[in-house]
């Protein structure tokens, strides 16, 4: 049966071609779907299979079967069209095209084969991307003629219209030449007349919905290239308005409606737009009133309700971004505009990421356009270099900005509540609640997340320029409602604390000092009041967050500083997943923008912070784990390297080592006695996580470390050669090898991690001074060790 398959000398069994096809797709065996795959694929390269196709087409019996037909004629028509017989190209296109009309006439068998004449349009795509215009001329005008004889056929030729639209303008790149690209542009441009007039002919006398709709999917590929006066100077746009009232075509005809939008070219139609807008808005507020609960008319809508408000968001984007400013010049037109920012506002709020982005990316642009003219007049420098052109620019300009900036205050004061509430997670939050409602630590990062925290971050920067009291006013009373417990809520309580956070640095400093105490001091008091282990762990992660993000008001507030770190201290003895990491890491970040305060002897205390802190060391860190040690030594050796007084540092240094150097000369002292205690592997383990102590304070202190690694470095280099030589001997003698295996690993971590401390030291004091330098050669010589 294979072979009569494989020979093409004779017309091809069309029944077992079926029989074969049928096996492939699941009713044989393993071993007949194996088989039927292997001769499907010589059938397929074969370049003589192609001969067979009609007489498969017109046999065939199988849908699969007439598919892997056409996929064979597809092929040829792509790889070796221009390489055939002149006869042969017009066969195939002369019967191809009689298929789709024969099939297309006739509604029972255009419903029932809509998938055979769906893939019977694209393979005539395919020859048109050949043939037309120069070997075709009159397909176009064939076509239209043809569409006008029945609505069936009418129908899917507006779907071939729509295949030959989308893959000349959107997925020709890499099939066809630039100069025929070029080539099919100009001809469907020069005879889209005919095209338009069969669409408005359409549009007005059909009262068939497949037809209609498949009419609008036609028009909106063509909507972002036809020529402008086939859209405005034609009754186009009234058609398109006359549909958008109707349920059945809304979402279409608001597709089209937004390429329109997307159009921007000079102002010789501003005045069409601001019609089509106005029409648009009062239709709008019947289909869907003004007052309606937006999120919840998406989260209880179906899927064409959904998709409807999707197409909203992306007409009033696309709207706005490129006309926004012709809607402001009468009070009709800025009325409308002033709805449709509110109806965007609303949309904003859908539980929806997609839909969010699309707003989120339009009002991070509208802001910016607000912002940027009231900071050049602000800062006439930056508007121009000359200085008539400065006082020309703060004349003319300065209340015709005023008024703009009145004309949006109400609906920027709403996008300032709608980023305080939905205000994505920055990277330094760790604290984070799961989908089954648990909070735990965050284990990986979001990249779509931090992109959308940049963008609103910037979003509400330049809100807060423009309106810094509104911006407070409206935190704060968010921030109330959360003691009060009206709006508690994990998720409420973090996007305003990201919020908070986000806005560092945009306010002038005695308002931003104001507001932050009142900030911390209402965080404080939630904790306080607050019930719940999980409940104070999202606090605490909201206070270290909003802390951190205000290094310049902690240097200018010591009193508020300590007791910020005394709380951070707090929060390090607490065990609930990622508030310990997050405490280390926000205590390292406060310490890096602020160390010199805590080496300085604070009005009122009778020593230096960090004196009192290394005082209490022991109990400070006792609940943490090794890693969130090494973070906390790293901090305090920051701390350590802004104190000047060399005598001061050094003893610093040596207080803060001592816990560390104490276990180190135990190990030391046992291994003087008995070399075997080395090969403890919990002593390997404390071996390891003491080295990482001296590199976490080394990449903070510099060539300041230089006493601490000098009184261990003789002992580290034994232990290094004593683990080189044990590992070689371990390796040797063999064992089981899972153990043997973990234990060479964990001997090559701690040679792994001596390196490390003395490049980590070198590199840092070599930064800094010329002691590394004179460290280096018997440093860094492995080979002598």
């Amino acid at each position: 049966m294979a072979e009569k398959l494989r020979d093409l000398s004779q017309p091809i069994d069309v029944a077992l071609l079926d029989s074969t096809v049928a096996a492939f797709y699941g009713t044989g065996s393993q071993a007949e779907r194996q088989a039927a795959d292997q001769i499907l694929r010589e059938l397929q390269n074969n370049p003589d299979t192609w001969l067979q196709v009609v007489r498969i087409l017109q046999n065939s019996q199988n849908l699969n079967t007439k598919f892997f037909a056409l996929q064979v004629l597809e092929s040829v028509i792509k790889y070796r069209w221009n390489a055939l017989p002149v006869e042969q190209r017009d066969g195939i296109k002369n019967y191809i095209s009689d298929v789709i009309v024969q099939l297309s006439s006739n509604e029972a068998s255009f419903r029932s084969e809509r998938l055979y004449v769906n893939k019977l349009n694209i393979i005539l795509v395919q020859v048109l991307k050949h043939e037309w215009p120069a070997r075709w001329q009159s397909f176009i005008p064939d076509l239209v003629s043809a569409a006008k004889s029945s609505e069936t056929l009418c129908e899917n030729c507006m779907a071939i219209l729509k295949l030959l639209s989308e893959e000349v303008f959107d997925f020709s790149r890499g099939e066809m030449t630039q100069q025929k690209i070029k080539e099919l542009k100009h001809s469907l441009n020069s005879e889209f007349q005919l095209i338009h007039e069969l669409c408005l002919f359409v549009l007005s006398a059909s009262q068939r919905a497949e037809l209609i709709r498949a009419t609008l999917a036609t028009l909106h590929a063509f909507l972002s290239w036809i020529p402008l006066g086939y859209i405005f100077e034609s009754p186009l746009l009234e058609t398109l308005l006359n549909f958008f009232p109707v349920a059945a075509y809304r979402n279409l005809t608001l597709q089209c409606l937004t390429e329109v939008a997307s159009l921007h070219f000079g102002d010789f139609y501003d005045q069409k737009y601001v019609r089509i807008y106005t029409i648009f808005m009062v239709q709008l507020q019947n289909i869907l009133p003004s007052t309606t609960n937006i999120p919840d008319a998406y989260a209880n809508g179906s899927s064409d309700e959904q998709a409807f408000i999707q197409n909203l968001a992306l007409f009033f984007t696309s709207f706005f971004k490129y006309h926004i400013q012709i809607l402001e010049s009468t009070a009709e037109s800025r009325a409308a505009l002033l709805l449709g920012l509110e109806y965007l506002i609303n949309i904003s709020y859908v539980d929806d990421t997609e839909v969010f982005k699309v707003c989120l990316d339009y009002w991070n642009l509208l802001v910016l356009q607000l912002f940027e003219p009231h900071h050049n007049l602000d800062n006439p420098a930056a508007a121009s270099g000359v200085v008539a052109s400065i006082t020309g620019l703060m004349d003319g300009l300065g209340p015709q900005l005023s008024q703009r900036r009145q004309l949006y205050s109400s609906p920027v004061s709403k996008l300032r509540l709608l980023m305080i509430s939905r205000m994505a997670k920055p990277e330094e939050v760790i604290v984070v609640e799961d989908e089954n409602g648990n909070i735990v630590r965050e284990t990986m990062k979001d990249n779509d997340v931090l992109v959308q925290y940049k963008i609103m971050r910037e979003t509400l920067i330049y809100l807060t320029h423009l309106d810094h009291e509104d911006t407070e006013q409206q935190m704060l009373k968010k921030l109330s409602k959360q003691l009060n417990g009206v709006d508690w809520s994990w998720n409420n309580l973090n996007t305003l604390c990201w919020a908070i956070g986000s806005i560092s640095g945009s306010m002038m400093e005695e308002q931003e000092n104001r507001f932050l105490v009142m900030v911390i001091r209402d965080l404080l008091n939630l904790c306080e009041i607050t019930k719940g282990k999980d409940n104070k762990a999202v606090i605490a992660s909201n206070i270290m967050y909003v802390v951190g993000q205000y290094p310049k008001f902690l240097r200018a507030h010591w009193k508020f500083l300590k007791t910020v770190v005394n709380k951070l201290f707090e929060f390090m003895h607490e065990n609930h997943p990622g508030v310990q990491d997050m405490a280390c890491d926000t205590f390292l970040k406060i310490v890096q923008k602020c160390k010199r305060k805590f080496v300085l002897t604070q009005l009122g205390e009778n020593e230096p912070f960090v004196s009192e802190l290394l005082s209490s060391l022991p109990a400070t860190i006792a609940d943490l784990e090794p890693h969130q040690i090494h973070s906390f030594y790293e901090s305090v050796g920051h701390m350590i390297h802004a104190e000047s007084d060399s005598m001061k540092r050094d003893e610093y240094l040596k207080r803060l080592m001592d816990l560390p150097n104490q276990k180190w000369a135990e190990i030391i002292g046992q291994a003087s006695r008995s070399v075997d205690v080395l090969k403890d592997q919990d002593i390997i383990r404390t071996v390891l996580n003491i080295l990482q102590t001296n590199t976490s304070v080394a990449s903070s202190l510099g060539s300041y470390f230089f006493p601490q690694i000098s009184s261990i470095f003789l002992d580290m280099l034994t232990v290094y050669r004593m683990y080189s030589e044990l590992i070689s001997s371990t390796i040797a003698e063999g064992g089981p090898f899972a153990s043997r295996t973990s234990f060479v690993k964990l001997l090559r971590s701690v040679k792994r991690e001596t390196l490390k401390l003395i490049e980590t030291f070198v590199d840092k004091a070599e930064d800094q001074s010329h002691i590394g330098k004179q460290f280096v050669p018997p440093m860094m010589d492995p080979c002598s060790w």
